[in-house]
């Protein structure tokens, strides 16, 4: 059996430290807030947030950066640990440690300590470069990525690789499939550049020209340039017409590291084989679901399972919070589940009576696989990303949540709904899922379901028009 091979992230490791608390007064001698400490916690920052995103769903992620013998270095380790696998470069001096004070949730100063050289790559590293399925550079200007540079030249040649910079760090390696500057970055990395808008250019086509030249400087396939609330802009080589990929909805949230976990989502995405524009569609999503729910000192991104449940992604983490919020507030969570493959009027009409029950409606999806094993071979028509798009697209709907398993009893323990509906196709007491609800008080419903109407007759019915059409054709 082939063993799949590994994402590798290659980057500079942070220790990142929030103190937490309120401020109500200001010193007697000086006219600074007094920060009334209510809590702190510490986690890896830089490449090694970006990891830990990349691992989340059970991936193997391969962490390649510089580790020392300092305390911070030790607690980076730690929390690594099970996680992601750690291939460390030596390094000469001390682990940086960037400490945040925070009042109402709001920074207040930022202190910084720390720093150290890296030394150079093992045999290790250089192999686990050379059988990388996708890389991924975090560029944080500690030059770890300087460290291993002609690996890093030798997987773009033949490895999907997305570099995220910084305007202290090494370059772009040639032939890296994206490289993803956040706008302050993409203006610092153009300052100087002739013919390209300077600092007060803050216009999409500003945004695109330096775009362009950057993809141009560095030989990338392509640049996209995040852009905050308004989305990630993509230019390439060359000039031509930029693609701008907006965001969701606006995301009210501490935005430290969505530019990892959007990094991270990109490479993840190019690994599973999508294009570049759809892999930067998700990264949007899922940094704006990031945001959303507090960032990278949200603390259930680091005190849950190494490898999470069956959930996965935006939409999942959407749905769990989406669940807790409607509960907290006294209001009644509804889920359905289903393969929804081709979508038709039977399901719409059963996710907008199953929304009127209750305050939010969670669909349940069954994954690629779990379809595959229920209808067998052929099945599913449509692959769950596109599945999972029309169903969250749908004003009925939401929040959508993917399941691996054949049913969705583990995901709905997850959950907990009130209601848990299926269409009349059913009856409560065939429902397998009837007893799991029951256990926490939920209750299991049956909704009218328009005859007549399945997604193996929408398959029949396109497979004799393809008949019809070809006999026409003679």
């Amino acid at each position: 059996m082939t063993v799949p091979k590994p994402l590798v992230v290659v980057g500079d490791v942070l220790l990142d430290e929030d103190i937490e608390g309120v401020a109500t007064r200001l010193a007697p001698d000086a006219p600074a807030p007094v920060v009334d400490v209510t809590g702190d916690r510490r986690h890896p920052g830089g490449a090694g947030l970006a990891a830990a995103l990349a691992a989340r769903g059970g991936r193997d992620v391969v962490l390649v950066t510089a580790l020392g013998d300092d305390p911070a270095s030790e607690a980076v380790r730690r929390e690594l640990d099970g996680r992601v696998r750690l291939l460390e470069l030596p390094l000469h001096g001390t682990l940086p440690v960037k400490t945040r004070v925070l009042a109402g949730g709001r920074p207040v100063v930022r202190i910084d300590r720390g720093g150290g050289t890296p030394g150079e790559p093992d045999d290790a590293v250089r192999e686990a470069l050379a059988g990388a399925h996708a890389v991924l550079v975090a560029d944080y200007g500690r030059h770890t990525a300087g460290a291993v540079r002609p690996q890093l030249e030798d997987a773009a040649r033949h490895t999907p690789l997305v570099w995220d910079p910084h305007p202290q760090g090494d370059p772009p390696v040639p032939g890296a499939r994206l490289v993803t500057p956040n706008a302050a970055e993409a203006v610092a990395l153009c300052a100087g550049s002739p013919g390209v808008p300077g600092a007060s250019g803050a216009s999409l086509g500003a945004f695109a020209a330096r775009g362009t030249e950057l993809a141009e400087r560095w030989r990338a396939a392509g640049v996209a340039v995040t852009l905050g609330e308004r989305g990630v802009l993509l230019t390439r080589p060359g000039g031509g017409t930029p693609m701008l990929i907006p965001a969701p909805f606006r995301a009210d949230g501490d935005p430290c590291g969505a530019g990892d976990c959007f990094a991270a989502t990109t490479v993840a995405a190019l690994a599973d084989g999508l294009l570049p524009e759809e892999a930067l569609q998700r990264a949007v999503a899922e940094a704006a679901a990031f945001v959303a729910a507090g960032g990278a000192g949200n603390p259930d991104l680091w005190h849950a399972p190494a490898v999470p449940g069956p959930a996965h992604g935006a939409a999942a983490a959407d749905a769990f919070e989406l669940a807790e919020e409607v509960r907290a507030r006294g209001g009644t969570v509804v889920a359905t589940g289903g393969c929804f493959d081709l979508l038709h009027a039977g399901h719409v009409g059963l996710l907008e009576s199953a929304r009127r029950v209750g305050d939010c409606l969670i669909v349940c999806l069954n994954s690629d696989a779990s379809v595959a094993r229920r209808k067998g071979a052929g099945r599913p028509l449509t692959p769950v990303a596109d599945r999972a798009r029309v169903l969250a697209a749908l004003g009925s709907v939401d929040a959508v949540v993917v399941f691996e398993e054949d049913t969705p009893e583990v995901v709905l323990g997850r959950l907990r709904p009130d209601v848990w509906v299926k269409g009349g196709d059913y009856s409560v007491q065939e429902l397998p899922e009837a007893e799991v609800v029951r256990a926490w008080g939920g209750q299991a419903v049956v909704l009218p379901y328009l005859d007549g109407r399945s997604t193996t007759l929408l398959a029949r019915r396109a497979a004799r028009a393809v008949v019809a059409l070809r006999a026409a054709d003679g």
